[in-house]
Parts: structure tokens; sequence; C-alpha cells
């Protein structure tokens, strides 16, 4: 079976949540629909003409790319531009577009975490801290007979989870106590007597975001018709997710020998690099896409280097004079997220039983050529 473009958005988005994107950022579907079966989707960093293409050939129904096509409200859709004609082929070729931007690149085990490990950056941290989860205490009754049921079924949908510990729960039982109305239906007893019921008490930690999720999951696993579960806020805090990452080298290199690594690392036809080519290099920042104003934060950090894309000539020269070096693998060094995105997603979607394929594009969309 194959599944609908609405489930491979489902399972994408457990991976890269929505709600890590920067304000303003233009995430989600942005062209056709995901009401339709997908048989085959494919993996870009850009959506171009020859990214089209290729999607055409493959008969893939789903783009699922980091870069947005639509990057503010469209006053019109003519068909005879560049954009215009793009949107046109999508569309005729019933190809929807959806994108992850800055969520991928702030979630664990997306884009900067990729970057980070490609360089082989140890005990890596935020460049820049963007969002703490808010922690709530969940606490449920329930009889038990469905202890069990009820407490795996929060569980599977992300309950419990404290620090590097999952499956987190207290347990206490004890003795419940309800009276049935004329037009209740009790799972449990009989209209208007008064019944005790041998119950368990769950006490688990549920992060803000996944709040609603976790609460369904508990009323659908169950049992009674009228649940009595509550709510708590926490001053504990959850996990902190951010921008970019730096960590520490195995050991000291020169900035050149440094470069060669990224060059390697990004499969990239060249770098820009800022600084002497002897200087040493043990603590490294690094940020995908454009990260001109992130020089203060890799300062900050103590970084020898920020690599990162799209350093302008002043933000090079302020660099150089505050002792940072820097290494400019360009926007497109991003591309070491397709593979990944498609290995993780098809993995999802094979243990739900699904036929859908994930492909990673292998379009070259780098615009820039050295002469």
């Amino acid at each position: 079976m194959f599944a609908k473009g609405a489930a491979v958005v489902q399972l994408f988005e457990r991976m890269v949540p929505k709600h890590l994107a920067m304000p303003d950022d233009k995430i989600g579907l942005q062209l056709g629909s995901l009401s339709r079966e997908v048989r085959k989707a494919l993996i870009a960093l850009d959506v171009t003409d020859e990214v089209v293409d290729e999607a055409i050939r493959l008969q893939a129904d789903l783009i699922i790319a980091h870069h947005a096509i639509i990057f503010r409200p469209l006053a019109h859709l003519q068909t005879d531009t560049p954009s215009g004609k793009l949107y046109e082929r999508l569309i005729k070729n019933d190809i929807a577009v959806y994108i992850a931007h800055t969520n991928y690149d702030i979630v664990e085990g997306g884009m900067n975490d990729l970057m980070a490990d490609a360089l082989g950056l140890q005990n890596a941290t935020h460049l820049e801290s963007i969002h703490t989860e808010q922690l709530k205490k969940l606490v449920v009754f329930v009889p038990k007979s469905h202890h069990e049921a009820v407490l795996q079924a929060m569980f599977a949908a992300g309950a419990g989870g404290i620090g590097k510990y999952s499956h987190c729960s207290f347990n206490i039982e004890g003795t419940g106590t309800f009276l049935p109305g004329d037009e209740a239906q009790p799972f449990i007893g009989q209209r208007g007597k008064l019944e005790r019921v041998e119950e368990m008490r769950i006490e688990t930690i549920v992060p803000d975001s996944i709040e609603r999720k976790v609460v369904q999951a508990m009323l659908k696993a169950h049992p009674y018709e009228e649940v009595a579960y509550d709510l708590y806020p926490m001053d504990l805090k959850g996990r902190t997710f951010g921008l970019g990452r730096v960590g520490k080298l195995a050991a000291s290199e020169t900035l050149g020998a440094f470069a060669q690594r990224v060059k390697e690392a990004f499969d990239v036809p060249f770098v820009r690099v800022v600084g002497p080519a002897d200087r040493d290099i043990r603590k490294v920042a690094v940020l995908g896409g454009s990260g001109s104003r992130y020089i203060r934060h890799a300062q900050f950090a103590g970084a020898d280097v920020l690599v990162t894309g799209d350093i302008d000539y002043h933000t090079a020269h302020d660099a150089l004079a505050a002792g940072l070096t820097l290494v400019d693998p360009g926007h497109n060094a991003e591309k070491i997220m397709k593979k990944s995105v498609a290995d993780r997603l098809s993995a999802m979607l094979a243990e739900s039983r699904y036929a859908t394929t994930v492909v990673a594009s292998q379009v070259d969309t780098e615009p820039f050529r050295l002469q």
C-alpha cells in the first residue's frame, strides 16, 4: 500500500517538527496536494528546472526540499516567467512540494549535526540556542487491567523522556471511586451504584510540543468513558534546540589542511578561506546556509574558525580583524542532507509498512563554477 502525501509528511514531521522553525520561515506544503498517493518521494536541496525534470523522469509524486520555492506572497501567477513555468510544470505533473528549512537546521540529527559530524567535531553544542522545551507532568488514573496498555501508548507517543533517558514514569496502586449517572455507559460498574475499583496512578513527563499527541494516545488506549487526568506545568526544562554547532577536532591542524577537510567533507569543488594558511585550528563553529551574522557567536564560543556559506566581503574583513578565520564552502554544502533524509524517511515508511519509496536527488544545484 502506498502512503498518501499526508501520511508521508506526518512521518517526516516526527523527524523534523514544524514548531522548531524560525518565525516567518516558509515551510510546509508550498504547492500541490497531500491527498494523493505517493509512490515515490524525491529529497532535494533546491527545486530547480533540473530537479523537476528528475522528478518527472522518476515519476515522483512529492518533492521534499530544504529551500523554499515560494518566498513571499504571490500577487499573480504568470506561466511565462521562470518561476511561473516551474510552478506550472509541477502542477501539470501532479507533483507536490513540501519544504523543511530552519526546522531541519535546528532539529537534532538535522543539517547542522550532519555538518558537524562530517567535519569530525567532538562534543558539539549549539552555536545559538533557539528553543527550549517546556515540560509538563501528565497524571492519569487507569484500571489495573489496562495499566500497561495505557502506559505503553503514552510512551509510544513520546512521553517519558528525561535527558538521556526514555520511558520514565511513576506508578502507584490505589482505589478509585465513581458513581455512573443515568445516561452513563460505564466500562466498569452499574448506573446509580457507587463503584470502588483497583486503579493505577501513572505519572510521566510530556514536552509541550507533543502534549496533544500524548493525551490523544492516552485517551484512545484508556477504557473509561470519562478519563480522569491532570497536566501540571513544571519548572524543569526539556531539551534545548539551536542553530549551528561548535565542537573540537580530535587534534589541531592548520587552516590550510582544515580547508581541504571541509572541501572533501561536503564534496564541493572549491572553498573560500579567510585567514593565514598556517593558523592552528582546533575549535570549530559550523552553520549551514548563510552565516555572516554569526561571526560574533563564533567568537563568543571561542571558535578558531567558522565554516558557513555566503560570506560577504565586509564580513570577511571584520572576521579577519577580530582574529577569526573563515572557511566558506558555499550554500550548496547543505546538499549533505539529501541522502540522510532519504534514508531516514525510507526506514520510517518501511516500518509503517508502506510501499512508498524515497530517493535522494542526484542533481547538482550548485550555481557557481570556477573558470
